[in-house]
Protein backbone atom coordinates (compact mmCIF):
# COMPACT_ATOMS: atom_id res chain seq x y z
CA UNK A 1 0.00 0.00 0.00
CA UNK A 2 1.02 3.40 -0.49
CA UNK A 3 -1.38 5.22 1.28
CA UNK A 4 0.30 7.57 3.61
CA UNK A 5 3.91 7.35 1.99
CA UNK A 6 6.44 10.38 1.31
CA UNK A 7 9.45 11.21 -0.37
CA UNK A 8 11.36 14.45 -0.90
CA UNK A 9 12.12 15.60 -4.42
CA UNK A 10 15.00 17.90 -5.25
CA UNK A 11 15.14 18.58 -8.39
CA UNK A 12 17.22 20.98 -11.36
CA UNK A 13 14.43 23.09 -13.05
CA UNK A 14 16.51 25.09 -14.87
CA UNK A 15 16.03 23.70 -18.54
CA UNK A 16 12.46 23.12 -20.19
CA UNK A 17 13.25 19.80 -20.78
CA UNK A 18 14.15 18.94 -17.46
CA UNK A 19 10.52 20.82 -15.93
CA UNK A 20 8.80 18.47 -18.15
CA UNK A 21 10.63 15.45 -16.87
CA UNK A 22 9.99 16.22 -13.49
CA UNK A 23 6.33 16.97 -13.66
CA UNK A 24 5.61 13.51 -15.16
CA UNK A 25 7.63 12.15 -12.31
CA UNK A 26 5.42 14.04 -9.68
CA UNK A 27 2.30 13.00 -11.68
CA UNK A 28 3.69 9.09 -11.57
CA UNK A 29 4.26 9.09 -8.16
CA UNK A 30 0.57 10.92 -7.15
CA UNK A 31 -0.91 8.61 -8.91
CA UNK A 32 0.24 5.89 -7.23
CA UNK A 33 -0.42 7.17 -4.10
CA UNK A 34 2.90 8.32 -3.14
CA UNK A 35 2.81 11.97 -1.50
CA UNK A 36 5.44 14.44 -2.43
CA UNK A 37 7.38 17.04 -0.57
CA UNK A 38 9.92 19.48 -2.04
CA UNK A 39 11.42 22.93 -1.47
CA UNK A 40 9.17 25.60 -2.06
CA UNK A 41 11.76 27.65 -4.34
CA UNK A 42 12.23 24.53 -6.82
CA UNK A 43 8.70 24.04 -6.95
CA UNK A 44 8.61 27.78 -8.99
CA UNK A 45 8.39 27.52 -12.37
CA UNK A 46 6.65 23.70 -12.02
CA UNK A 47 2.89 22.80 -13.19
CA UNK A 48 2.32 20.75 -9.77
CA UNK A 49 -1.18 19.91 -7.94
CA UNK A 50 -2.04 21.78 -4.92
CA UNK A 51 -1.73 18.45 -2.68
CA UNK A 52 2.11 18.54 -3.08
CA UNK A 53 3.78 19.65 -0.02
CA UNK A 54 6.11 22.13 -0.30
CA UNK A 55 9.03 23.74 2.19
CA UNK A 56 11.44 26.13 3.47
CA UNK A 57 13.98 23.75 3.97
CA UNK A 58 16.05 23.58 7.26
CA UNK A 59 17.12 21.10 9.67
CA UNK A 60 14.22 18.31 9.48
CA UNK A 61 12.82 18.86 5.86
CA UNK A 62 12.58 15.33 5.47
CA UNK A 63 11.25 14.23 8.46
CA UNK A 64 8.67 11.52 7.72
CA UNK A 65 9.97 10.62 4.14
CA UNK A 66 11.21 7.29 3.75
CA UNK A 67 13.23 8.44 0.10
CA UNK A 68 14.80 11.41 -1.24
CA UNK A 69 14.48 11.49 -4.88
CA UNK A 70 16.83 13.57 -6.97
CA UNK A 71 16.31 14.47 -10.68
CA UNK A 72 19.21 16.63 -11.98
CA UNK A 73 22.56 16.59 -13.15
CA UNK A 74 25.81 16.17 -10.61
CA UNK A 75 25.41 18.86 -9.09
CA UNK A 76 22.15 18.59 -8.13
CA UNK A 77 22.98 15.08 -7.07
CA UNK A 78 25.56 16.41 -4.30
CA UNK A 79 23.00 18.98 -3.18
CA UNK A 80 20.83 15.83 -2.58
CA UNK A 81 23.54 13.80 -0.85
CA UNK A 82 23.50 16.73 1.90
CA UNK A 83 20.05 16.23 2.83
CA UNK A 84 20.53 12.35 2.15
CA UNK A 85 23.26 12.52 4.60
CA UNK A 86 21.33 15.10 6.98
CA UNK A 87 18.68 12.45 7.52
CA UNK A 88 19.68 9.24 6.84
CA UNK A 89 17.40 8.35 4.03
CA UNK A 90 18.95 6.62 0.85
CA UNK A 91 18.79 8.97 -2.33
CA UNK A 92 17.73 7.69 -5.65
CA UNK A 93 19.44 9.92 -8.60
CA UNK A 94 17.85 10.19 -11.83
CA UNK A 95 20.31 11.94 -14.47
CA UNK A 96 18.85 14.66 -16.35
CA UNK A 97 22.15 16.36 -16.99
CA UNK A 98 25.26 14.29 -18.97
CA UNK A 99 27.57 11.56 -17.20
CA UNK A 100 25.96 11.29 -13.67
CA UNK A 101 27.82 8.63 -11.71
CA UNK A 102 25.70 8.59 -8.88
CA UNK A 103 22.32 8.56 -10.42
CA UNK A 104 19.97 5.12 -10.85
CA UNK A 105 18.05 5.75 -13.53
CA UNK A 106 17.84 7.74 -17.18
CA UNK A 107 15.51 10.23 -18.04
CA UNK A 108 13.78 7.61 -20.72
CA UNK A 109 13.57 5.49 -16.67
CA UNK A 110 10.82 7.47 -15.50
CA UNK A 111 7.99 4.85 -15.28
CA UNK A 112 10.31 2.43 -14.04
CA UNK A 113 11.51 4.90 -11.19
CA UNK A 114 7.86 5.19 -10.04
CA UNK A 115 7.07 1.56 -10.04
CA UNK A 116 9.64 0.75 -8.46
CA UNK A 117 9.55 3.27 -5.25
CA UNK A 118 5.31 2.01 -5.26
CA UNK A 119 6.96 -1.37 -4.73
CA UNK A 120 10.10 -0.29 -2.69
CA UNK A 121 11.86 -1.96 -4.49
CA UNK A 122 15.61 -1.04 -4.28
CA UNK A 123 18.79 -1.98 -2.34
CA UNK A 124 20.35 0.30 -0.06
CA UNK A 125 24.13 0.77 -0.32
CA UNK A 126 26.31 2.75 2.11
CA UNK A 127 29.41 5.28 0.17
CA UNK A 128 32.05 6.74 2.28
CA UNK A 129 32.13 10.07 2.97
CA UNK A 130 35.30 12.52 4.41
CA UNK A 131 34.98 14.41 7.51
CA UNK A 132 37.27 17.56 6.31
CA UNK A 133 39.38 19.44 9.10
CA UNK A 134 41.22 23.16 8.48
CA UNK A 135 43.55 24.29 10.96
CA UNK A 136 45.37 27.78 10.93
CA UNK A 137 47.98 28.35 13.97
CA UNK A 138 46.91 24.99 15.67
CA UNK A 139 43.09 25.98 15.73
CA UNK A 140 40.64 24.34 14.33
CA UNK A 141 38.81 27.32 12.03
CA UNK A 142 36.41 24.73 9.93
CA UNK A 143 34.68 21.47 10.07
CA UNK A 144 33.16 20.05 6.94
CA UNK A 145 32.46 16.97 4.98
CA UNK A 146 32.55 15.67 1.16
CA UNK A 147 31.15 12.73 -0.88
CA UNK A 148 33.44 12.78 -3.67
CA UNK A 149 36.47 14.65 -2.66
CA UNK A 150 38.04 17.68 -0.81
CA UNK A 151 40.01 19.76 -2.96
CA UNK A 152 42.86 22.03 -2.21
CA UNK A 153 43.21 25.12 -4.86
CA UNK A 154 45.21 27.82 -5.92
CA UNK A 155 43.20 31.14 -5.53
CA UNK A 156 45.49 32.65 -7.58
CA UNK A 157 45.37 31.78 -11.18
CA UNK A 158 49.28 33.70 -12.13
CA UNK A 159 50.50 31.75 -8.89
CA UNK A 160 51.35 28.18 -8.23
CA UNK A 161 50.19 27.22 -4.80
CA UNK A 162 53.59 25.60 -2.68
CA UNK A 163 52.21 22.66 -0.12
CA UNK A 164 53.44 19.41 1.46
CA UNK A 165 51.60 16.44 1.41
CA UNK A 166 51.20 13.76 4.19
CA UNK A 167 49.75 10.62 4.94
CA UNK A 168 49.55 9.29 9.00
CA UNK A 169 51.52 11.84 10.26
CA UNK A 170 54.72 11.51 8.05
CA UNK A 171 55.77 13.93 5.14
CA UNK A 172 55.32 12.63 1.29
CA UNK A 173 56.55 15.40 -0.46
CA UNK A 174 56.33 19.19 -1.58
CA UNK A 175 55.62 20.56 -4.57
CA UNK A 176 53.74 23.49 -6.21
CA UNK A 177 50.79 22.71 -8.00
CA UNK A 178 47.26 23.83 -8.89
CA UNK A 179 46.14 22.31 -6.30
CA UNK A 180 45.76 18.63 -4.73
CA UNK A 181 42.32 16.25 -4.53
CA UNK A 182 41.62 14.18 -1.71
CA UNK A 183 38.81 11.72 -2.83
CA UNK A 184 36.94 8.82 -1.81
CA UNK A 185 36.32 5.85 -4.32
CA UNK A 186 33.03 7.82 -5.25
CA UNK A 187 34.87 11.05 -6.19
CA UNK A 188 37.25 8.95 -8.23
CA UNK A 189 34.77 9.15 -11.16
CA UNK A 190 34.61 12.77 -10.42
CA UNK A 191 37.58 15.59 -10.15
CA UNK A 192 40.71 13.28 -9.33
CA UNK A 193 39.56 11.53 -12.07
CA UNK A 194 39.95 14.71 -14.32
CA UNK A 195 43.43 14.97 -12.67
CA UNK A 196 44.62 11.55 -13.88
CA UNK A 197 43.94 9.96 -10.99
CA UNK A 198 42.65 5.90 -10.98
CA UNK A 199 39.04 4.76 -10.89
CA UNK A 200 38.35 3.04 -7.83
CA UNK A 201 35.43 0.34 -7.45
CA UNK A 202 33.15 1.70 -4.90
CA UNK A 203 33.28 -1.34 -2.80
CA UNK A 204 36.81 -1.11 -2.44
CA UNK A 205 37.61 1.18 0.87
CA UNK A 206 40.25 3.87 0.40
CA UNK A 207 41.34 7.23 0.45
CA UNK A 208 42.53 8.97 -2.91
CA UNK A 209 45.26 11.99 -3.16
CA UNK A 210 45.91 13.13 -6.34
CA UNK A 211 47.67 16.34 -7.22
CA UNK A 212 46.79 18.61 -10.16
CA UNK A 213 49.63 19.95 -12.39
CA UNK A 214 52.30 19.57 -9.64
CA UNK A 215 55.87 20.59 -10.38
CA UNK A 216 57.97 17.35 -8.80
CA UNK A 217 59.92 14.24 -9.83
CA UNK A 218 57.37 12.59 -7.67
CA UNK A 219 53.98 13.53 -7.52
CA UNK A 220 51.98 10.74 -8.42
CA UNK A 221 48.39 10.03 -7.42
CA UNK A 222 48.04 7.73 -4.44
CA UNK A 223 45.86 5.36 -2.83
CA UNK A 224 45.92 4.77 1.30
CA UNK A 225 43.96 2.68 3.50
CA UNK A 226 40.40 3.68 4.45
CA UNK A 227 41.91 4.23 8.09
CA UNK A 228 44.32 6.98 6.78
CA UNK A 229 44.77 10.33 7.75
CA UNK A 230 45.39 13.02 4.82
CA UNK A 231 47.02 16.59 5.25
CA UNK A 232 47.83 18.89 3.24
CA UNK A 233 49.52 21.78 4.12
CA UNK A 234 49.87 25.14 2.42
CA UNK A 235 53.42 26.50 2.91
CA UNK A 236 53.81 29.97 4.89
CA UNK A 237 55.70 32.10 1.94
CA UNK A 238 53.02 30.84 -0.80
CA UNK A 239 49.72 32.94 -1.81
CA UNK A 240 46.72 31.44 0.04
CA UNK A 241 44.77 28.91 -1.60
CA UNK A 242 40.54 27.73 -1.16
CA UNK A 243 39.23 24.22 0.23
CA UNK A 244 36.21 23.37 -1.64
CA UNK A 245 33.89 19.84 -0.20
CA UNK A 246 32.18 18.24 -3.16
CA UNK A 247 32.46 22.09 -4.90
CA UNK A 248 30.02 23.27 -3.01
CA UNK A 249 31.28 24.61 0.03
CA UNK A 250 33.99 26.64 0.49
CA UNK A 251 36.57 28.05 2.58
CA UNK A 252 39.57 30.17 2.33
CA UNK A 253 43.03 28.89 3.20
CA UNK A 254 45.29 31.19 3.89
CA UNK A 255 49.51 30.86 3.94
CA UNK A 256 50.37 28.01 6.54
CA UNK A 257 46.72 26.59 6.92
CA UNK A 258 46.59 22.84 7.48
CA UNK A 259 44.06 20.59 6.05
CA UNK A 260 43.06 17.03 6.94
CA UNK A 261 40.92 14.18 5.93
CA UNK A 262 40.02 11.07 7.46
CA UNK A 263 36.70 8.69 6.55
CA UNK A 264 33.75 10.05 7.79
CA UNK A 265 31.77 9.02 10.20
CA UNK A 266 28.40 9.50 8.41
CA UNK A 267 27.95 7.54 4.95
CA UNK A 268 25.65 8.76 2.62
CA UNK A 269 23.03 5.81 1.53
CA UNK A 270 22.26 5.43 -2.35
CA UNK A 271 19.34 3.47 -3.44
CA UNK A 272 19.74 0.99 -6.16
CA UNK A 273 17.53 0.08 -8.54
CA UNK A 274 20.13 -2.58 -10.74
CA UNK A 275 22.56 -5.33 -10.05
CA UNK A 276 24.91 -4.32 -12.72
CA UNK A 277 28.74 -4.29 -12.44
CA UNK A 278 30.42 -1.10 -11.85
CA UNK A 279 32.43 -2.06 -15.22
CA UNK A 280 29.47 -2.02 -17.05
CA UNK A 281 28.48 1.57 -15.81
CA UNK A 282 31.82 2.91 -16.14
CA UNK A 283 31.90 1.79 -19.76
CA UNK A 284 27.96 2.97 -20.26
CA UNK A 285 28.92 6.65 -18.50
CA UNK A 286 32.17 7.10 -20.37
CA UNK A 287 31.11 5.44 -23.77
CA UNK A 288 33.74 3.32 -23.58
CA UNK A 289 34.82 1.45 -26.95
CA UNK A 290 34.64 -2.49 -26.19
CA UNK A 291 33.99 -3.89 -29.79
CA UNK A 292 35.76 -6.98 -30.18
CA UNK A 293 35.12 -8.53 -26.76
CA UNK A 294 34.56 -11.70 -26.67
CA UNK A 295 34.75 -12.89 -23.08
CA UNK A 296 35.35 -16.09 -21.38
CA UNK A 297 33.89 -17.87 -24.46
CA UNK A 298 35.63 -16.01 -27.31
CA UNK A 299 38.98 -17.89 -28.67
Amino acid sequence: MSEGRTVFLIAHTGREAALRSVEALVQGLLKAGIRIRLLAAEAVGLDLPDGVERVTGGHGAADGCELILVAGGDGTLLRGAELARESGLPMLGINLGRVGFLAEAERDDLAVVVDRVVDADYEIEDRMTLDVLVRTNGDVVYEGWALNEASIEKAARERMLEVVTEVDGRPVSNFGCDGVVLSTPTGSTAYAFSGGGPVVWPEVEALLMVPISAHALFARPLVTSPNSVLAVEVQPKTPHGVLWCDGRRSVELPAGARVEVRRGRTPVRLARLHRAPFTDRLVAKFALPVTGWRGRGGC
